[in-house]
């Protein structure tokens, strides 16, 4: 008999059926009693499991990226156990003697088990199938074996159906239909099998191509949607994900629906693929195995998604190797996602194939699109898609290979798939014609670039088809690159074309709501290139080793002029890439009531068309980053960083004085309290200058409600919702002491709060009033009265050391698996020059719970006062700014004194040792 496993080498090292066989049969005949009998077959056929996998998971290992060897050897090992245990139970546990034509059984693997293909942890897919309803003897063969697989560890999927029970559930379950489409003959009655084989065929799968095309398509369109609909996501799902190996396996399911092909190869027969696709398949297929195989064996379970704490564990068991700009982990990421891409392009190709076989048979599945002339600058119009007259069409010219994307979008149509692929196939014309050099190609990329319908969805056509990183080679060295972090949730490619797609939509007023600066700004920008070519050019350098911003700004001198760009236009470009992160680092990392904070950030900036596009671009790289990275809080800070800044730069030395800005938000304050004068001068006077210049008038407003309450009291706790800000106002007036800070951080810390930003002051009676910004880990404001109170009860409980905070706060761990994955080097930064009254410490650290809290209580050791902190969070990486002085005011200084903090500092940050470094 013909079993898909012939070819596979060294069969009986991974398991001896044979030999095993005989010992099962000895087994038998030890012992009469069934329960002893089953539990001998049962640890012996455990053992042969074991030790099986480890046969797989050696050969894995010397051959890291045989993924398909591996799965085919995961399969065959579960076959010879699943026959074993069938054989043992008909024989020795459940013998029958003359079996009626109703008492046969056949076992059918389904799904990925019937492919024959496994991972080491992969459910086992099992269809036991009889020919009519079950007897009672078939009944317990079928349970008995069941609870064989079942105490030997493996998670089973089974069904137990008659003949016709098979069949209308086929019919009537899209699952089901596909499951059975791959059912394979394991062991039991053949002639069964072959029946319920051509039953299947004649009665599910004759007649329905159509349809079950459509569904399947369907299906995978809402797995995309719930996997992130993106195949570039930085912890991708190997299996379900867009471009992996569900996409294939659709692939193949179609095409064996329809042409009731057994394996891949035979698509090509099929006209569904060429034979350059197949191999591409193949290997696209067979790194996907080799992946989720590493996985499950890491697991020690079935595990299919591809978080960050294994990404490093498989790139080293697949021997990636660390390069100049990029480690192993980030080449291993980058070699999955143009895998993931190639999955991509095979999809569009193959169901271009398929719609042609389709349309020939007047059953075509794709959409037809409203009719559109014929040509279109020589190109060919099908139905609405751009298609090529003749397979050299880009050879003849090019520049068409450019030219056919800017028709794209200008005409707002789709590309053939075949087209598509002959543009991927042709790029390489781009280097040998001189495409790069040619001015009319290099005004048609500008145009999709900076178009004003859709240039995200053109580009990205246009990276999918590998013309983009052809064209824009620096692009092309980015394409598919990840960053081994949990800050950033997309390929560096992939990141930029959402960038530009995202300023797109705020040009075109279609995020005014989320963005109404940044609209507002864009209508009053002077050159549109110079933003859609510095967003398309931020982050080009990324991987090369050494900062990005300045590689980058280099680049940009050179790939500008090419574009088309004047050199003042250039010279812009290079200086936003350079400056790229000023804005975001100076809003989220430096106090902006620190005036001097406005002033140096107002010095690099220069001028306010320089402002205008350094907000925008900020704002679509924040964007850009990935879901829940924006938030009201961040645009709060790039507003307040841009109207200070923009101040100065307009009016230079005429800008308003300390006393006027001051009398601004006093009358500001009052306004919004409705207070007489008499009433809002009694509480005005007990704040110095200091407070005033420090604190927005809402926050002020809400800090003069807060001391009016409080009348007196040694100890006064309030909270408010800042929907603005998006956290909440944590208000505490009470008796200044050392340690105060570091023990309200703590009771916010305990309540589940994460701080954002802090404000220190000290009221001329003595008093302190402190306003810290918080979240809830979901980084939204506490909003409900029982996390109100949960979050003053925390603090009261602080202040008055009800408990010892350290130990407390130590123990809320963050998740093992992805806090493990990264190890990020503390580092120390103190600056004496950034502020003029404040010494500045920048801490960057692992996050983790209470950071801020052990860093304020290692200032406090320090006989530190802080009077402002602000916290930034960039995935695993936190960065905590404090504005401190010593016990009586002044700056830190001396050698010595700086050392000491650098050290506490660096102790707290997280167990400072060879790696922490003191800048």
């Amino acid at each position: 008999m013909s079993d898909m496993f012939d070819n596979l080498e060294g069969r009986r090292a991974i398991i001896d059926r044979r030999a095993l066989s005989g010992r099962l049969d000895e087994i038998a005949a030890d012992s009469s009693d069934s329960g002893k009998r089953r539990r001998a077959m049962v640890a012996l056929l455990k053992d042969a499991l074991e030790e099986g996998r480890a046969e797989v998971n050696r050969r894995l290992l010397d051959r890291p990226s045989s993924g398909r060897l591996a799965a085919q050897s995961t399969a065959f090992l579960i076959d010879q156990i699943v026959r074993l245990s069938h054989d043992f139970t008909v024989d020795h546990l459940y013998p029958a003697g003359n079996r009626s034509a109703g008492e046969r059984i056949t076992l059918i693997a389904v799904g990925g088990y019937g492919r024959g293909e496994m991972a080491p942890f992969s459910d086992i897919d099992i269809g036991f199938l009889t020919p009519f309803k079950q007897t009672s003897w078939t009944e317990q063969v079928i349970e008995a074996q069941l609870y064989t697989l079942w105490d030997l560890g493996l998670k089973v999927g089974h069904s137990s159906r008659s003949l016709d029970e098979m069949v209308r559930a086929a019919k009537d379950d899209l699952t089901i239909r596909t499951a059975l489409l791959e059912g394979r003959f394991i062991w039991g009655d053949r002639d069964l099998y072959d029946t319920a084989s051509a039953r299947f065929n004649a009665e599910v799968v004759v007649g329905n191509a159509r349809a079950f095309v459509a569904e399947k398509l369907a299906e995978r369109d809402e797995r995309h949607k719930r996997m992130g609909d993106s195949r570039y996501v930085v912890e991708p799902n190997v299996k379900e994900g867009k471009g992996g190996l569900r996409d294939l396996h659709t692939l193949f399911w179609i095409g064996k629906f329809i042409h009731r092909v057994r394996t891949v190869p035979e698509l090509v027969d099929a006209g569904l693929l060429t034979a350059r696709e197949l191999r591409q398949f193949a290997r696209a297929e067979n790194f996907l195995l080799a992946v989720r195989c590493h996985l499950h064996v890491l697991a020690g379970r079935a595990e299919d998604r591809l978080t960050f704490d294994f990404q490093r564990e498989i790139a080293q068991r697949m021997q990636f190797a660390e390069r100049p700009g990029k480690s192993a982990v980030e080449r291993f990421m980058q070699l999955y996602f143009l895998h993931a891409k190639s999955v991509g392009d095979l999809t569009g190709t193959f169901l271009a194939h398929l719609d042609e076989q389709m349309a020939s048979r007047g059953r075509r599945f794709l959409p037809t699109l409203r009719r559109r002339p014929g040509r279109l600058n020589g190109f060919v119009l099908d139905r609405g898609r751009l298609a090529l007259p003749s397979d050299d069409f880009f050879q003849q010219d090019p520049v068409r290979l450019i030219e056919i994307f800017a028709l794209a979008d200008k005409h707002g149509v789709e590309i053939h798939p075949l087209a598509m692929r002959q543009a991927r196939h042709d790029a390489k014309l781009i280097e040998t014609q001189g495409v790069r050099r040619i001015a009319r190609a290099n005004a048609l990329f500008l145009d999709v670039l900076t178009s004003p319908r859709d240039p995200e969805t053109v580009l990205r056509w246009m990276n999918e088809a590998g013309v983009f990183g052809r064209f824009v080679p620096d692009f092309g060295r980015v394409v598919a690159q990840m960053q081994f972090d949990m800050y950033h949730h997309y390929t560096v490619d992939e990141h930029t074309i959402r960038a530009i797609g995202l300023l797109a939509d705020i040009e075109q007023d279609r995020l005014k709501d989320d963005h109404p600066l940044a609209t507002a700004i864009m209508k009053q920008v002077h050159s549109r290139r110079v933003i859609y070519v510095a967003v398309l050019l931020h982050d080009i350098a990324k991987g090369r080793g050494g900062d990005h911003s300045i590689l980058g700004a280099e680049l940009a001198l050179r790939v500008c002029p090419r574009l088309g760009l004047s050199d003042a236009e250039t010279e812009t470009v290079s200086w936003l890439v350079r400056y790229h992160l000023l804005m975001s680092a100076t809003a989220f990392k430096r106090d902006l009531a620190d005036f001097k904070t406005i002033l140096d950030f107002a010095q690099v900036v220069q001028s306010p068309e320089r402002l205008r596009l350094l907000l925008v671009l900020t704002v679509v790289d924040i964007r850009a980053v990935g879901p829940g990275v924006w938030n009201s809080w961040k645009r709060q800070l790039l507003t307040e960083l841009f109207d200070a800044a923009e101040e100065v730069l307009r009016l230079g030395h005429k800008q308003k004085g300390r006393e006027t800005r001051i009398a601004i938000k006093k009358e500001g304050a009052q306004q919004l309290l409705a207070m007489t004068d008499k009433d809002f001068a009694r509480l005005a006077k007990r704040l110095p200058e200091s407070y005033w210049i420090a604190e927005p008038v809402e926050v002020i407003a809400a800090n003069l409600i807060h001391i009016q309450k409080a009348a007196g009291a040694p100890l006064h706790i309030a909270a408010v919702p800042d929907d603005d800000r998006g956290a909440t106002l944590v208000m505490v007036l009470a008796s200044d002491h050392p340690g105060l800070f570091y023990r309200i951080a703590g009771g916010i810390h305990l309540a589940g709060g994460n701080i954002i930003d802090a404000r220190i002051h000290t009221t001329r009676d003595g008093l302190a009033l402190d306003n810290f910004l918080v979240q809830d880990p979901l980084g939204r404001p506490f909003a409900e009265a029982e996390q109100i109170v949960r979050l003053t009860r925390a603090i009261e409980d602080a202040l008055a050391n009800r408990q010892k905070l350290l130990p407390k706060l130590e123990a809320r761990a963050l998740p093992r698996t992805r806090a493990e994955a990264f190890r990020i080097a503390p580092s120390v930064f103190i600056d004496n020059k950034a502020s003029n009254r404040f010494t500045v410490i920048e801490v960057n650290a692992q996050d983790r719970p209470a950071l801020l809290n052990q860093l304020a209580y290692a200032l406090f050791q320090s006989k530190v006062t802080v009077h402002s902190a602000h916290v930034a969070t960039y995935g695993e990486r936190a960065v905590d700014t404090f504005y401190v002085t010593d016990l009586i005011g002044d700056k830190i200084d001396g050698a010595a004194r700086v050392r000491t903090l650098e050290k506490r500092l660096l102790e707290a940050a997280g167990n400072a040792d060879a790696d922490a470094v003191a800048a």
